[in-house]
This record gives structure tokens, sequence and C-alpha cells, in this order.
């Protein structure tokens, strides 16, 4: 991180030197300091060169109030300005803020923190103010720009806003569609208007993500156009939907051309193999056969490879295609000859097959499928190892359509691969409104975020050998609404899988260095009570977080030496050139690294030596068995021999009863914790736990440890 940039404005050398001494004395910015004292030399500075903050007294020889403040706004607009003044002149400087300052310092109650305090806010909203201005100036030129028309739907007063472009793509002019949205269904055509009354009535309702839906629209002169409209409710804290805004788009040159292709083109181009139109005319073809032999039995699968993506982007685009191909081949292979095999899309494969053998025939074919995908492919010399996730839908029902059918089949494919991949699954009537659940848990953490509904609890890690309490580990917890609190075992995953654990894994950072700070409050100088957090692998794979930990380490102002991060083995083996550097990086700002769920991953001694590791937590599994198992007791024997040799500290995990925390003892482990002596609670609890002395042994003798 280089010096951050800072040009004052001080025409008092006293001022001007304790300014500079604070700057020096920051543990966490380093900064280029550049003092002029009159405006002139201010405003000359600025227009040749780049500074990151200015500091700017109001009152210097040469200007004196507003005025220097306008001058140096002038010279450069973007830059964040904090301006100084004495207690008479508060009335300036907020007329400073209302033009653009980004904070204002009374001098003689400035103190150091203040002044850190300051800049880093003021560089914070800067970059904030920035990113607005070039998100609205994104979304005004995109808008502008974009072929669509733009609609939005008041649901409480069923006020329709038509963007004159909406009207245009009719044939319409600006006045001649109403506002309301019976105007805009009026004109949809009779065959489409039911379906798209539904998919509008299914996003109000939460039951989709979004509104998407293809249907044709009447034009002003006479014509049919196909067109797609998208749109997204905006939901209350009750997530009940309030408005809704969209746009559309004429889509009637790409459906003449879809309906060309299908006619001249129901194959594949890559793979040859039948295409999705073809595979639903086969598929309505042997539903109407049910219908007339309600005996006859038949399957579809939904076949979809497992981290096709990988081989994408790590051999690239042509070496995907061949792998493609190759698995087209062995799909072909592995049914009957009388079977379809189509190609969906992408890595997605539908095979229909006819006249199944019995309750288990579809199950035995993606038997079959499973294991002719468990031999290598060689791609350009290299050996790659494939599997896909199958779902499996049972034909019967002569009320389905072919769509209904694929999906099911789709919903099965999506829970196999949900179970773990390479799997698979059948269908069954509960999958749908278990993909919706997923749905709304994915829109009820995004709105938890929004609303703040994540908190920190802290379960006590207790020296072993006196029973105080040694350190707390961080444990993030959600307040859902109607739901009550929940454990991290619930969210965690889904958030790592959708892409929110980095904005949640900060907040969870920032809370508990802030925390950690406090406790470093009521301990005093001398103590020495850490608290550990957890870092998912995602969290851990952000080249930004050794920035960011030291930002939350800032501005929460606790001592670094009091935090420990703990990451689990895989975590650090994904890269690990680039986990030894990041490690590198946070043990240079003072933070220790312990190593989670210790002994349940590759536990290899040669990246023990590698990492920069302080402590090793051994995995509750392992201390659980302590009382019945002798294999789980040689483990512990060893993780603790290990950790010895390397000069690490050892945490036992899930302790939940005396006979486990006198092994344990015996065994010399220094620190644990778990249910025997609290479960993890909120600050205030945690708080009270610090005075505690916890039960040592249980009073049993063991004869051997």
């Amino acid at each position: 991180m280089g010096p951050l940039r800072v040009l004052l404005l001080e025409d008092s050398d006293a001022d001007a030197d304790r300014i500079a001494h604070w700057l020096e004395r920051d543990p966490v910015q380093r900064y280029e300091l550049h003092r002029v004292v009159v405006v002139s030399e201010a405003v000359s500075a600025l227009l040749t060169r780049e500074y990151d903050v200015v500091l700017l007294d109001l009152s210097v020889p040469d200007s004196d109030g507003l005025a220097t403040f306008q001058a140096a706004r002038a010279a450069h607009p973007s830059v964040p300005i904090i301006v100084q003044s004495a207690l008479q002149q508060e009335a300036v400087a907020l007329g400073a803020l209302n033009q653009g300052a980004q904070d204002y310092l009374p001098k003689r109650e400035l103190t150091a923190q203040m002044l850190l305090r300051s800049i880093r806010y003021a560089r914070e909203r800067s970059k904030t103010d920035r990113a607005l201005r070039e998100s609205e100036e994104r979304y005004k030129l995109a808008v502008e720009g974009a072929n669509d028309g733009i609609w939005d739907w008041d649901l409480k007063t069923n006020r329709l806003h038509l963007s004159a472009r909406w009207k245009a793509l009719l044939g319409h002019g600006p006045t001649e569609v109403g506002h309301t949205p019976q105007d805009w269904f009026a004109l949809v055509h009779p065959d489409d208007l039911n379906q798209f009354a539904a998919a509008v009535n299914h996003h109000v309702d939460s039951r989709t993500p979004f509104l998407q839906h293809e249907h044709r629209m009447l034009h002003a002169d006479g014509s049919w156009r196909w067109c797609l409209s998208r749109g997204l409710a905006i939901r209350d804290g009750a997530g009940n939907a309030y408005r809704m805004a969209g746009s559309m788009t004429d889509i009637s040159p790409r459906k003449e051309a879809e309906h060309r292709l299908m006619r001249l083109a129901p194959y594949d181009d890559l793979t040859g193999l039948a295409n999705r139109a073809l595979f639903l005319s086969r598929l309505s073809h042997v539903i109407r056969r049910t219908r007339r032999n309600p005996s006859y039995r038949f399957a579809v699968l939904f076949v979809d490879l497992d981290r096709f993506k990988l081989v994408n982007d790590s051999l690239g685009h042509v070496a995907g295609d061949e792998l493609l191909v190759a698995v087209s081949r062995r799909l072909e292979e592995a049914i009957r000859p009388g079977d379809t095999v189509a190609r969906i899309g992408g890595d997605e494969f539908a095979l229909l097959l006819d006249d199944v053998d019995g309750p288990d025939g579809a199950a035995a074919a993606a038997a079959r499928i499973h294991e002719s995908l468990g031999c290598p492919v060689s791609l350009r010399g290299q050996d790659v190892f494939t599997s896909a996730s199958i779902g499996i839908a049972e034909g019967g029902s002569i009320r389905e359509t072919p769509e209904e059918l694929l999906r099911k089949a789709d919903l099965a494919m999506y829970r196999a691969k949900r179970q773990g991949r390479a799997r698979s699954e059948e269908f069954q009537a509960h999958l749908h409104s278990d993909v919706m659940g997923e749905f709304q848990l994915e829109a009820d953490l995004r709105r938890a975020l929004d609303q703040d509904e994540f908190v920190v609890h802290y379960q006590p890690i207790i020296n072993l050998k006196n029973g105080s309490v040694g350190g707390f580990e961080a444990l993030a917890r959600w307040n859902r609404p109607v739901h009550g609190l929940v454990g991290p075992g619930t969210f965690i995953p889904f958030a790592e899988a959708h892409g929110l654990m980095g904005e949640l894994g900060m907040r969870l950072i920032e809370r508990a260095c802030a925390d950690a700070a406090r406790f470093e409050d009521l301990t005093g100088d001398d103590g020495n009570l850490c608290v550990s957090i957890n870092l998912s692998g995602r969290q851990f794979a952000d080249e930004d977080l050794v920035d960011q930990i030291a930002g939350a380490v800032a501005r929460s102002g606790v001592d670094p030496t009091r935090l420990i991060l703990e990451l689990t083995e895989t975590a650090l083996l994904d890269k690990p050139e680039c986990a030894a550097g990041m490690l590198k990086r946070l043990r240079a700002l003072g933070i220790r690294i312990h190593l989670d769920d210790f002994g349940t991953g590759f536990s290899s001694l040669s990246y023990l030596q590698r990492f920069p590791i302080d402590c090793l937590k051994i995995d509750q599994s392992f201390v659980g068995g302590l009382s019945d198992s002798v294999e789980d007791q040689a483990i512990v024997r060893a993780i603790l021999g290990l950790a010895r040799s390397l000069g690490m500290g050892v945490v036992a995990e899930g302790i939940e009863n005396a006979g486990q925390l006198d092994r344990l003892r015996l065994m010399g482990c220094q620190q644990g914790q778990g249910f025997y002596f609290s479960r993890a609670v909120d600050f205030d609890a945690a708080v009270g736990l610090l005075g505690a002395r916890f039960p040592q042994r249980s009073g049993a003798v063991l004869a051997q440890a």
C-alpha cells in the first residue's frame, strides 16, 4: 500500500507540525505530506499534482472563509477536502460542507484520532460518491442508448408508466397508450395473455425470483410482434411487492430466426445430436403414445456436466468443445439404439428412454452413464476426468406437456448437483417447493444484508490448565424474521454458493474487530484476551482481503495482536503460493493464524512447515471419540505431539463432557472450547464470562490418557 498524498494548507507552523507528527505516527497508513501556506500555492499545487486528500485551513493570509474552500474546489473538483476552522467559523465550515467538503474539524478540539478517522472516512466517502456518480452516468447512458422500452408499475396505486421508447416499439406515439396495466395487457395476444399474467402474478407473489416472459404484442399497424418482458419487484420489510419495473424488447427477428432454424436444422451443429426442438417433438410423440396405451413406460434424463466451466477456463473453448463431442459419443453408447440423446444447450443434455424396462430401467441407464463418464477423456495430450449430475423424470401422466416433463428432470438434476455432483436423483413432487424455498432463502439473505440482520456471538476458549477464559471465537448468527436466530451452517454455505460471502464476511469481520476493541478496553492493556474470526475459502481467495482487514482494524482501533484468523486446510492448499503471501502479509499486521478442523483434510507436514501457522485446532469429531475410540485418542496424541515439535499451540474443539476434558488435560492440551463450558453467546453475556473459572477436571481418575 503506497503513501497517501496529502496537501495541507496551513499558515500556522505549530498546527502544521502537530498534523505532520500525527500522520507520522499512524500505524496503518503512510503519508506523503505537502504543505503550503497561502491559497494561491494550494491552487497551483492542485492544478499540477495529484492528491488523495486536502486539509484546508479556511483562514490564510491571502484568503478567508468560504472563498478559500471554493478556490481549492474549483482547482480540483474531485479530490476530497477536509476543512479546518476556529469555533467561531462553524457557520462558514457548514457552508463548505453544503458545497461538497467531506468533513470539517474544529481546530481547538482536534485530536490525532479525529484527524486520522476524518481522513479515512473522507477517502471512503469520496470513493462511494465517485462510484455513485459513475453508476448514475452509466445508467443514464444505458437507458438512453438501449433499444428497450422501460416500464414502471406502482402496485399500490395501479399506475403504470411506459416510456416513449416502449410505445414506439409498438408503433405508438408518446400519448397513445394509457397509464394502467389494463392498457398494457389489452395489447397482449389473447393466446399469450393468461400465461403472461400468471408470470407477473408469480413474481409478485415471490414464487419466481424475477419476471421474464416472451409473448406477442399488437403493433399499431395490426401485426403481431414477439416481445420479451423482463422485470423485478421491489418489496417492503415484510416481503410484499409495492413496485415493479423492467423493460420490453422486440425479439421478433430472433423468433423468426429460431423458427427457420427449427425447420431447417433439427440437429446440434457441434455434436450432431438432436437439438432441443427435435427432442421435444419426439417427447410429444411418446406422450401421445401413453394416451393410447396407459401401461406404456418411458423416462426423461437431464444430464449436466460437472465442473465443465473449469475445463473451458483452464484449457480453452476448443478443448471444451472437444469434451462435449466426446461426452456425446459416450452418451450414445450408454443407451439403446431406439432412444434419443439431445444437446439442450451448453453442457446440458437430455435423453429420452423409450419403453423403459421396469421401474428401475431409468436408474440403470443413469448408472451406465456414470460408469461411461468415469473414464478419462484425452484432450490435447492431457487426461481430463469429468462427471455428470443426472435428473430422472418418469413419464406416464397423459396431462403432462413435453416442457413440463423436461422441467421435472431438470429440477431433479439440480437436486443431484446440490447433493454433491456425480449423482442421480429421481423427480419427487416436493422438489419444486424445495427449489422455490432455495430461491426464497437467497432473496431473504440479500434482504438480510440490506437490513443488517446478522449478528456475532462469542464462544469462550478456555485455558485448560487454570479454567480461565483465554479468548473467544466469533460465530455468525442470522436473526431471521419469523425463524429466529439461525446458525451459520444454514446460511454460510448458501451465501458462498451465491456470491454473497464477500460482503457478509467483511461485515462480520468489522463487527468482530469492533467487539474485540471493546473486550480490549474491558481487560486493560495487560490483558491477553484474543478474538478468533473464521475465514471461508472464498474470502481467503479475495486479493483485497488483507487491505480490507487492515481497514477494519484501523477503524475499530483494536490491537491487531488481539486478533486470530481461522482457516481450513482446503483454503490454504487451493492456491498455496498465493496463500503463503497472504499469510505473510496478515502476520506482518500482527494477526495470528490458526488452522481450523485439523486432521480432517490433508494434514501434511510439508505445508505446516511452509505456512506461518500459530496454532492447530483439533476437529471436534476426534474429541467426540476420546471416551471410547482408541484410534481417536491416538490421533489427538499425534496432533499434540506434532504441534509441540513445531512450536505451535493447540485448541480442542467440541468438548461436551468432563471425560473428554480430563483426557485432553492429561494429554497436555493447552486450550479447548465446547458446550461443556458454554455455547456461543452475545457480547454482553460474553463479558459476563470474563472473570469466570470453568471446571478444570471432573475429579475422576483416568488410568491412561
